[in-house]
This record gives structure tokens, sequence and C-alpha cells, in this order.
């Protein structure tokens, strides 16, 4: 079928070429590799070409003319991708020789398969591994992958965003259904729902990569340490309620405007209604603790908290934190 990767850069240099080595070792080499810069002040630039004058496959830099962000600039580098296979790359993870081969033979395994993603291994700052991986530590746990086998990933991504673009390779005719992506969306959580709006979401369980976590990520790492969860949980105030809110709205108002090309379009609006009103009911909580309590009530016996929320750590959350 053909695979392109399409990898951003910005001031990566310090852990692009590791990456670059590690993409130019698979067993399956891809195609073509598509570098967007978006500005870089270090050598990134330097690098890139540097590699791509002895790559064994064809690679295409482009440095924007100005700063784009994360989004535009992924959108963009998917855009540039002419292969029947987009896999994204971060420019500071290590791939394994077999990622792009066992990418590729889950995407042939059946034409219903719209995308797929893989676990992860993860590495420090200094390239230390941490004993934990991806999956865990985005807590998408046994049953959840469960759904997605099913064909049910909708039911999961309503919930918590799960699929890490680094891990993540779609059907390129596909992007034209998801793009454009709003600049104040995070490129991964926009193109992964739409996506199980449109077919089955394949999943590896295998680690297929290190994936690096560190604080100059857009997204990151989910807080790991109970000090630091605390701290994730008294940031996430109406605010943060609102602002999904929106998220979600931009979500809908594609799936409305696209309708055919989702065939989960209906179903998938429905489920984004639903969170839309369990967000809403947490952002309007009082400040009184005790008057907090019918509406988390309410929001516990219709099992709302579990189905678009963290469970009982979002309602303590609720009841005792906010």
């Amino acid at each position: 079928m053909g695979i392109s990767v399409a990898m951003c850069t910005f001031n990566g240099e310090r852990f692009l070429s590791a990456q670059l080595e590690s993409i130019a070792a698979q067993d399956r080499l891809p195609d073509e590799l598509v570098v967007c810069d978006d500005g870089s002040s270090d050598r990134s630039v330097e690098t890139v070409r540097e590699f791509a004058r002895h790559a064994a496959f064809p690679t295409r830099l482009v440095v924007n003319d100005k700063n784009l962000g994360s989004t535009k600039n992924f959108e963009k580098a998917i855009s540039l991708c002419h292969r029947a296979i987009v896999a994204l790359a971060d420019q500071d993870d290590v791939w394994y020789r077999h990622k792009l081969r066992r990418i590729e033979q889950a995407l042939l395994r059946t034409s219903a398969t719209v995308a797929v993603f893989s676990d992860a291994d993860l590495i420090d700052y200094d390239s230390r591994p941490l004993g934990l991986r991806l999956w865990k530590a985005f807590s998408f746990n046994a049953a959840e992958q469960g759904r997605f086998a099913e064909g049910r990933a909708l039911n999961v991504l309503v919930k918590h965003p799960v699929v890490t673009g680094a891990t993540m390779a779609f059907r390129r005719d596909l992007f034209d259904i998801v793009a454009p992506i709003p600049a104040e969306d995070i490129h991964d959580r926009w193109i992964s729902f739409l996506l199980a709006a449109r077919g089955q979401f394949g999943i590896i369980s295998d680690p297929l990569m290190q994936y690096r976590g560190h604080e100059g990520q857009q997204e990151g790492l989910p807080p790991l340490l109970p000090r630091d969860l605390m701290a994730q949980a008294r940031s996430r105030g109406a605010n943060y309620h609102l602002e999904e809110i929106e998220r979600y709205h931009r979500l809908s108002d594609r799936l409305g405007m696209r309708k055919a090309d989702f065939p989960h379009a209906e179903y998938a609006q429905k489920e984004i209604e639903r969170k839309v009103s369990h967000l809403a009911n947490r952002a309007r909580l009082p400040r009184s603790r005790v008057a907090r309590i019918p509406s988390v009530l309410r929001e516990t016996v219709n099992r709302s908290y579990w189905r678009y929320s963290a469970g009982w750590n979002s309602i303590a959350k609720d009841l005792v934190i906010r």
C-alpha cells in the first residue's frame, strides 16, 4: 500500500537524530518521510537535511515561514504525504524495528480498519526506562481495549483520550474528511475520535516504540504520582469542563456537516450530547460541598461518572476537592 511517515519538529535537536535513526532502521522501511519544521532555532533543520542526504527512502523537509503550532504543523505534514498509510512520528521518541511492519499488517488485515495504534514503553528525558507502559499510564485497561476490539472505540474516546498520536497510523484518504483540524484542538484527539466514527479502530497491544515523557510536550503523560494527581484534580475546575464542552461541540459540528462520511455519526453525536450534559452538571456544582450532593448523586445513579469521567475518582473530586 505504501507508508508515509509524517513528523513535526520544533527545537528537537537533542533527541531528533536517535528518532530518525530508528526510522531508518525499520525492517519495513517507509516509502517516504515528510518533516515539517515549525521554525526551530536549534540544529533541527540541519539534522534532518543531513539525514535526508543518506536516507534509503525519499525524505522531504518543509520549513514553515511562521510558527503554526503543533496541531496545524501536523495537519500540514499529513497533507503533504502521498502514500496510502500515514504513520505519525514525534521528534523525541525511539521506534522499535518492527513498528511499521506491524502497523501495515494490522491495516491490511481488513479494509474495515481505518486506523490503528499501539502501546509503548515509557522513557524519561535521559532515555531511562520508567518501568511502565503508555496504556497503563493513560488508564487504558483491558475492558476498554476489549471495547476497541469489538468496534466500540467511541464508547472509550468519549470518556477519555487514549490514542497517542505518536503510536497512531491511519488511511491517508480519510484525512480529507477530518481536516481542517481546529487550531485549539490537539490533533490526535481530533483525528482519533472522528475516525472512530468512520470505522474500525485497531489496537496493537505490544509496545512498538519508546515514548519519551518530558515537560516540553504539548500534551505529555498524565500525572503518575499521587501528589501530581491531586494537583491536577485541583486545577480542573469549571473552566476545564467548559473548555471540554466546547471541544465536543466542535466535534459534533464536524460530524453534522459531513454526516455522509461518518457511518456512526448519529451515535457519536448522541454520546457527545450525553457527555456535554455530564460536563455541564459538573461545571455548575455549587461552592458548598453539602449542596453538591444531590447533583453528584444523580450523576452517580445514572452511571455518567463511569461512562464519561473517571468513576469514583471523579466523584471524590466533585464532593471533596472542588
